[in-house]
């Protein structure tokens, strides 16, 4: 059975602090850290590499550090994301040309694997990789920036995944606070990536805690219907 997993997406975070917001957000009860990368190519924007990574991981030595690689030829970047650290590495379906050499490189290299899918892609599209890998990400706004709206029409990719793969974790990425986790739990996504609802909270502790208690709840009832 899959497990609610919630991490908050560290690019919302105040960056010139970066570990202690880290730091903040493991003890308020995040799973794992959602760490966004950006080529300002594949997605209109910029942020942060693999030193980036590389100099968090010793201060989080058995944090699990979900890297989202929104970049052209994902190729390029398995070796360096897995030296500095990386636990999953999940590259988009639309930014290579040979998803399998991409999974076999990323396994070889002691990551896990994730398949991301833009708003426009069909699931269709990793349909064919989703039983060598280990979660397929759902984008539920377009990615290259936060703060857009959520696409509840997302949701159907969503379900197919879970009907299809009920041991797979389904994540969702965009938009995903306290006022949409209800669909997300219930169409079946297990693994919550949440921005600023989380990290721009008074009190992120008892957001973590509701979206993850709504994810555990969903994930007993589908359970119980099979």
């Amino acid at each position: 059975m899959v497990k609610a997993l919630i991490g908050p997406s560290i690019l919302n975070s105040d960056l010139s602090s970066l570990a202690d917001e880290c730091q903040r957000l493991l003890e308020c009860g995040a799973d794992f850290l959602h760490l966004d990368v950006m080529d300002g190519h594949f997605v209109p924007n910029l942020s942060f590499g693999h030193p980036v990574v590389a100099s968090l991981r010793p201060k989080f030595p058995e944090t699990f550090f979900d890297v989202h690689l929104m970049v052209a030829e994902p190729e390029k970047w398995i070796t360096d994301m897995a030296k500095a650290g990386a636990s999953q590495y999940t590259f988009h379906i639309e930014a290579t040309s040979d998803p399998m050499n991409c999974i076999r490189r990323i396994k070889e290299a002691n990551m896990k694997v994730g398949i991301a899918l833009k708003p426009g892609t069909a699931v269709e599209a990793i349909l064919p990789y989703a039983d060598l890998i280990d979660t397929v990400l759902v984008m539920t706004v377009e990615p290259g920036f936060g703060g857009q709206k959520f696409m509840a029409d997302m949701m159907p990719k969503v379900r197919h995944l879970r009907r299809q793969f009920p041991l797979l974790n389904v994540e969702v990425d965009g938009g995903v606070g306290p006022d949409t986790i209800q669909e997300c739990a219930e169409a079946g996504a297990n693994m919550i990536v949440s921005g600023s609802a989380v990290v721009k909270s008074k009190c992120p502790d008892e957001v973590i805690a509701f979206l993850k208690q709504t994810v555990t709840e969903s994930i007993e009832k589908l359970q119980m219907e099979r």
